[in-house]
């Protein structure tokens, strides 16, 4: 069995580049993979291996006295779902593209899981996904307003509009926001205190920690939670959802998608049929021949990760999570 920890942190990091080496050292010895974000503002990353090792690397960044109130989930594996450990500095650790924003000083108010039923109930309340539109697409809060946008760094613009007269903000003081594991929500609370709002609050520990923590027959939560993992999504209790993800595009699919003639294992769905080449397609189906041939051999087969760029904006799934939540 091995380890999965999903991580962040927002601190002010100066210094933060000298901690690449030391870092990326620790993890290759203690035979922990996976990719971790360092930036000015903070850490942000998942990684994977034995427990001990995973639990080694935590303690070694929780020995700094700015990194003792890191935040991680983790979770067990059945295998290592990264090939590689990569450890890279970056602006920002979940990339808005708002200079002078400080989550460690100034994000809005958390609101535990057993209180946020009360607040997102209230009608003064606006209730904003801050998530992309292909989490939101599989599963979502009820009253939830979905910004549709593809990437986080859109919200900024998305604020502004909706800000303005005849806008869902427009003279709405009280915001509630919410996503998968509560990163996005600290930097999207703290750029609305930045223009002005002055009630923000956002959900503590994410989506994930409601799941967990209320039971169905009082949930708010409607659908499937989309996560960063070979899980795809999970509902209540953090028991495995109801969708695959597409080997060509990464997209979630439920059993629409699935069912549709578009659908190719390994090669193309719904939403992104017809984008491909026919060598790119060619190449697909060689990669999820060769998959299925290392699954009955019991192996793990190295082409499971998607080859080239993908055809439209969609998810980064385990490549780069600078623009996603643990």
């Amino acid at each position: 069995m091995f380890l999965t920890a999903a991580l962040y942190q927002f601190v002010d990091w100066p210094d933060f580049a000298a901690l690449r080496a030391p870092l990326q050292a620790l993890c290759e010895a203690q035979d922990v993979k996976g990719m971790l974000l360092l930036a000015p503002e903070g850490i942000n990353g998942t990684i994977a291996g034995p427990g001990a090792g995973v639990h080694a690397v935590l303690a070694w960044l929780r020995s700094d006295p700015r990194l003792a109130q890191l935040k991680h989930k983790e979770a067990p594996a059945e295998r290592q779902p990264f090939y590689r450990m990569r450890v890279r500095l970056k602006r920002e650790i979940v990339t808005l593209g708002v200079p002078g924003l400080n989550p460690a000083r100034h994000a809005g108010t958390y609101v535990k899981p057993e209180d946020w039923n009360a607040l997102i109930d209230d009608p003064d309340v606006v209730v904003i996904d801050t998530r992309n539109a292909y989490e939101v697409g599989i599963g979502t809060f009820a009253r939830a307003i979905d910004p549709h946008t593809n990437r986080f760094s859109e919200f900024p613009a998305w604020v502004a509009q909706q800000s303005a007269p005849g806008g869902v903000l427009a003279g709405k003081p009280r915001v509630a926001m919410f996503c998968t594991g509560g990163i996005r929500c600290e930097k999207s609370t703290a750029l609305l205190k930045s223009q002005g709002f002055n009630e923000v609050f956002h959900l503590e520990g994410g989506i994930l920690k409601y799941l967990e923590t209320m039971p169905e027959a009082d949930s708010r939560w409607q659908g499937d939670c989309f996560v960063f993992d070979e899980r795809v999504s999970v509902g209540h209790g953090l028991a495995p959802g109801h969708h695959q993800l597409c080997r060509s595009c990464r997209m979630p699919l439920g059993a629409a998608e699935l069912a549709a003639p578009q659908y190719v294992a390994g090669v193309s769905c719904p939403y992104c049929h017809g984008t491909r080449t026919p060598e790119q397609e060619r190449a697909l189906a060689e990669r999820e021949r060769q998959m299925q041939l290392a699954a009955q051999r019991g192996q793990d087969h190295l082409g499971a990760r998607q080859p080239g760029t993908p055809a439209r904006a969609l998810p980064r799934h385990a490549g780069d999570p600078g623009d996603r939540a643990p």
